[in-house]
Formats: C-alpha cells, structure tokens, sequence
C-alpha cells in the first residue's frame, strides 16, 4: 500500500540570489583553493575539507543559487526576478 500525504509538494525553482560580484569571488576563492590543494600547500583533512568547500562555491557561483542565502533570507543579487 502506498503511503498518502494530504499535501501537494510544490515543485522548487532555484531563482538566483547571487549578485554578479559575489559569484566572482566564490569562483576567484574556489580556483585559488585548487590551485593551493593541488600544489600541496593545503595538505590532509584539512585541504580536502577546502576543495569540497571550494567545489560548492564553484558551483554555487556558477548557478548563481546559495542555499544558504535562501535559509536565511539573503540576497545579493539587485535585480527583480518575481517574474
């Protein structure tokens, strides 16, 4: 027997949030990061820590969506995108 639920589950658009200047630096942040990790600056636990991290910002700045941003209601991004 299936389970049923009394409500509709809203489909969920990831409308950007990230203005133009905060998804360059997450990208500035995140090469850099790669670059330290795979010279062997950043070394161990912490440097793997580092590039997953670096890889987030990577692609959160790539899509222009923050998560985080939306749990917390935060924007960068000026323009209007009600629409």
């Amino acid at each position: 027997m299936p389970l049923r639920t009394n409500f509709a589950a809203k489909p969920f658009h990831m409308k950007p949030n990230m203005g133009n200047l905060d998804r360059r630096v997450r990208a500035l942040v995140a090469v850099v990061v790669a670059i330290l990790y795979f010279t062997g600056v950043l070394k161990g636990t912490l440097g793997m820590v580092l590039l997953v991290v670096a890889a987030v910002f990577l692609a959160t700045s790539y899509w222009g969506f923050c998560p985080i941003y939306t749990v917390f209601g935060l924007r960068t991004d000026k323009r209007d995108r009600t629409a």
